[in-house]
């Protein structure tokens, strides 16, 4: 639950995003849960992402603006591996170099910026400009018929992107479906940058962290295992012991 203070903060900056909204650029809260926006990046021109229609998501703490959100993309872009929390400077990975008087613009802003540059981080692909362009160009399909959060979150354009894709069947310039198809199913076997391509220091620092703490974790799970299994062999063990020693008593 949003603190008063980050629920003020947030209504403030819905607020400022609808009557001034950065370029290429809109967002809004789930109308359910104010710590949860929803924002949607048009491609600009001249890069790879041109026209393409990228849909992700900001998860903020509820003592925000003293914490930075959760960044995540949704829709296949080339870019970032979908729906995986993205390593950035104003991402809740870098809570060291979070500044509160940053907002929802500013956040969406510096990721479009990181998304037309080629740097590397936790979270990001690597794929051809070209990949990428066609990423883009299934991007308003794959919104508006398989991806659920944004039908629910932004109904108006899912409207536009049908009519929009059924004007640029008329026009012969849409792909066929199953070229879209194609790119999709590709889109499912990207995988995330390697730590030895990570170029920030400190991103690298922390992929390698994270990347410890999952081995760690996975072992004491493991050594539980073995020895609740042979807790169970000890008490069955004392059991027949007892119930033979009763027999021989008797």
């Amino acid at each position: 639950m949003a603190t008063k203070q980050a629920q003020k903060r947030l209504v403030k900056e819905f607020k400022a995003m609808t009557e001034n909204p950065p370029p290429f650029i809109i967002a809004q809260p789930n109308e359910e849960n104010i710590l949860e926006w929803h924002y949607v990046i048009t491609g600009p021109p001249d890069t790879p992402y041109a026209e393409g229609q990228y849909h992700g998501t900001l998860v903020f703490p509820s003592d925000y603006p003293f914490k930075p959100p959760a960044i995540r993309m949704v829709t296949p872009n080339g870019r970032f591996k979908e729906d995986t929390r993205l390593c950035l400077s104003m991402s809740d990975y870098h809570p060291d170099t979070w500044n509160p008087s940053w907002s929802v613009a500013t956040i969406l802003t510096g990721l479009l910026s990181f998304m037309t540059s080629n740097e590397s981080t936790t979270g990001a692909i690597i794929t051809t400009p070209e990949h990428r362009r066609r990423m883009a160009s299934c991007s308003k399909e794959f919104n508006a018929l398989r991806n659920l959060r944004f039908r629910k979150v932004f109904p108006e354009l899912v409207q536009q992107n049908l009519k929009d894709i059924e004007e640029m069947k008329k026009n012969g310039s849409r792909e066929p479906d199953s070229s879209n198809r194609n790119v999709l199913e590709e889109a499912a076997k990207e995988e995330v940058v390697k730590l030895d391509e990570i170029t920030d220091p400190e991103d690298r620092i922390r992929a390698e962290e994270l990347e410890r703490l999952r081995k760690v974790q996975g072992k004491p799970a493991s050594r539980k295992v073995k020895n609740d299994a042979g807790l169970s062999w000890l008490y069955i063990t004392l059991a027949l012991a007892f119930f033979i020693a009763g027999i021989v008593m008797k």
